[in-house]
């Protein structure tokens, strides 16, 4: 019988598992992110704007960096033992309540969203005080992570304390320095480089999460008005968008730069896959918004410049990042994709600004047919050697 309490374990290293996938620990821990990014995407939906979008970024980050935080710790040192279910189930609390004072996050429910914020870090630490206490050879990197993750969550708590808008330039340097942290341990990290398989994968499920924003957005947007031909083929093209983002995103999925962490000198390599998944999934997340409004449009009238934009340019991040995850060896580490990612991002800008008039129907079907020349160009292309 499995004991009830063990210590956390080194999971990465030359003795590591040379297969490794995600626990149903993690996949239980997952759900309540797809919880908050629902959230998230109807908070962008009640203000399409270019303020509505850049807090919607700002609310967005402390939700993802909770999950990178768990991700992370669990890569090297998951044992799946009572005390870390438990504290699992903690963390799975404190981001249901972010998720719940998203709607209000930067305004009457600011105290709430920092309080589990704060609430979600608290038990990181924990874990990482715990994992240093047992691994001595882990413990410089455990101590440096619970200190600088510490200072983080210690500027949210005072952020409380204040009124806005100092409350949220608390937040901000806080995420600055939970940032930095690992940034800043790079020869503590070459000593414990994370487990090349296991990673990957979990980035990739978060994407998938992410990802079915876009599907409901399909469905949302004829759920909300009647069927006719237009909304049905803006539907196909919505469809489209999000399946041909997925095509490019797992058929190039490689752990290339998982493996360059092992390198000091490519290990900025490392670091850029990990943050650049950022405005990617920030990018995915907006454009299910986007795609959602289009379908649920006027077919004969034109597009909101608000609505355009969102369409256009969340996809258009979207490709910049995927651009710069080619670079970093992240995806397949192949220059001409990188090109090509770069062009379609181009190309979506044109559209948003020559596209005033255009009609909904119009736009997705342009749009769509930039993100399905991507796939075509990867499948004339070939898949290329692994560097």
């Amino acid at each position: 019988m499995k004991a009830w309490l063990q210590p956390p374990r080194l999971r990465v290293g030359k003795d590591s598992e040379q297969e490794r996938h995600a626990t149903w620990l993690e996949l239980f821990y997952d759900l309540v992110f797809v919880v908050s990014v629902s959230q998230l995407a109807h908070n962008l939906e009640e203000d399409i704007s270019l303020s509505g979008f850049f807090k919607f970024i700002f609310l967005f980050i402390p939700i993802w960096w909770s999950w990178i935080g768990t991700t992370f710790y669990a890569n090297r040192f998951d044992n799946d033992d009572i005390g870390h279910r438990l504290i699992i189930a903690g963390q799975v609390l404190a981001i249901a309540a972010l998720a719940v004072n998203v709607h209000g996050g930067l305004g009457e429910s600011s105290v709430g969203f920092a309080l589990s914020y704060v609430a979600s870090r608290l038990l990181l630490i924990l874990e990482y005080l715990r994992a240093g206490y047992y691994i001595p050879s882990a413990r410089p990197l455990t101590t440096r992570f619970a200190v600088g993750f510490s200072i983080g969550a210690a500027l949210w708590v005072v952020s409380m304390l204040v009124a806005p808008p100092w409350r949220f330039v608390l937040w901000g340097i806080g995420l600055v320095i939970d940032f930095a942290t690992p940034m800043l341990s790079r020869q503590l990290q070459l000593g414990l480089p994370p487990h090349p398989q296991h990673l990957p994968e979990r980035f990739g499920l978060f994407t998938i999460i992410v990802l079915g924003e876009t599907i409901i957005a399909v469905v949302n947007g004829l759920a909300e008005q009647h069927w006719d031909i237009s909304s049905a083929i803006a539907a196909l093209f919505g469809f489209s968008i999000a399946f041909s983002l997925w095509w490019i995103y797992f058929d190039n999925l490689s752990d290339s730069a998982l493996r360059l962490s092992q390198n000091a000198v490519q290990f900025r390599l490392y670091q850029a896959w990990i943050y650049t998944h950022v405005p990617f999934v920030i990018g995915l997340v907006a454009t299910g918004v986007a795609v959602e409004h289009v379908i649920a449009g006027e077919a004969g009238a034109a597009l909101p410049t608000s609505e355009r934009w969102l369409l256009c340019g969340s996809l258009a991040l979207c490709f910049l990042a995927l651009s710069l995850l080619h670079r970093s060896g992240g995806l397949l580490h192949c220059k001409a994709r990188s090109r090509y990612r770069l062009g379609a991002a181009i190309a979506l800008i044109v559209l948003a600004l020559i596209g005033v008039g255009w009609s909904p129907l119009i736009l997705i079907v342009l749009v769509a047919i930039v993100c399905a020349i991507q796939v075509v160009q990867d499948l004339y292309q070939g898949r290329p050697a692994l560097t």
